[in-house]
């Protein structure tokens, strides 16, 4: 117990994080983030879906050549290869499971949330995860 309580000091992002819709502002699924060697990632560990969605989504939009083509969300490894650099972690990448879209990405925590800025080109977006208790 001591020990992960040391980790999670050290590692602030290690856990489970909600993830927010930028659109309607509602939990949609939550993260559940750890440590692999020296990077990070992160699984969906569960879903908020509204009663017209598919109960058992899978990542259909996702490119045919991406091992997690037509796999299941719910379980799925969205987050990958982060590394901490300061107080950011960076160099990851993540997929929006929803669009299929994979963006380059960094985390960094603000206020006891974590922020999460994905990019494709010049574009961007960041969305607040808030801490799953």
């Amino acid at each position: 117990m001591i020990l992960s309580q040391v980790t999670m000091a050290q590692d602030p992002i290690i856990g489970k994080w909600k993830t927010i819709d930028d659109d309607t502002n509602k939990a949609r699924s939550v993260v559940e983030i750890y440590k692999k060697g020296d990077l990070y990632y992160g699984k969906v560990v569960d879903m908020f879906l509204e009663p017209h969605e598919d109960p058992d989504p899978v990542c259909d939009d996702c490119d045919e050549d991406d091992p997690r083509y037509m796999q299941k969300t719910l379980g799925m490894e969205i987050l990958k290869g982060a590394k901490k650099d300061g107080d950011e972690y960076v160099d990851g990448k993540i997929l929006d499971p929803e669009n299929g879209t994979v963006y380059k990405c960094k985390l960094w925590l603000e206020d006891g949330d974590l922020k999460l800025r994905g990019y494709v080109a010049f574009f961007y977006r960041t969305q607040t995860w808030i801490k799953n208790e």
